[in-house]
């Protein structure tokens, strides 16, 4: 029990000297089949997970334009041809060749927090998807920046401001008292009862 307690105190430094991992930035592919410019494809030989020779002069293309252009995403879309196995065995092989381009595209200097490696099946994807061995590598269209709100400057020694008047509980209305007999001023002469002169 000791020796397990010892390996656990030691993993803090040792996950520390790790590499840290890229986090993909938040962006989907959808549609991404469907956009005309900056579309590069990039071939595999049949059954090939791997990109050949062919590939080179396309994914060079490809990695240059993303590096140029760092504010663009790029979308990585494995295709996989119907002769290459059934279905769940072509969408693996479809996965592997994204991730192969999307690994290739990184190792040409573009940062991996920009890819998103996909895998396209014609029988499961909403637009046209080619029906060949390759991998399509698309880079999005640029985002307009985000505008962000400007956040009041603080000093260490500022207080809380008081909570605008729309957070604040509106003020009980206070209640309606019926005055009392005594407190209700005279009108002239008190009202002779009925019958009596």
């Amino acid at each position: 029990m000791l020796h397990i307690l010892l390996v656990l105190a030691a993993l803090p430094p040792f996950l520390a000297a790790l590499p840290a991992q890229a986090q993909p930035r938040p962006f989907n592919c959808v549609g991404a089949e469907k956009l005309e410019e900056d579309v590069f494809a990039i071939p595999f030989a049949r059954g090939a997970a791997a990109p050949g020779e062919a590939a080179r002069s396309n994914l060079a293309a490809a990695a240059e334009l993303a590096r140029r252009e760092p504010e663009r995403r790029i979308c990585v879309l494995g295709h996989a041809a119907a002769r290459e196995g059934g279905a769940t065995t072509g969408v693996q092989l479809a996965a592997k060749r994204a991730g192969q381009v999307a690994a290739a595209l990184a190792k040409l200097g573009v940062e991996r927090d920009r890819i998103r490696a996909e895998a396209r099946r014609a029988n499961f994807a909403r637009g046209v998807v080619p029906e060949e061995r390759s991998v399509t590598v698309v880079l999005l269209p640029a985002l307009p920046p985000e505008a962000k709100p400007a956040e009041p400057a603080r000093t260490p020694d500022a207080k809380p401001q008081a909570a605008p008047a729309a957070a604040r509980p509106a003020p009980a209305a206070p209640a309606k008292a019926e005055p009392t007999p005594a407190a209700r001023p005279a009108a002239g002469p008190a009202p002779v009862p009925a019958g009596r002169p």
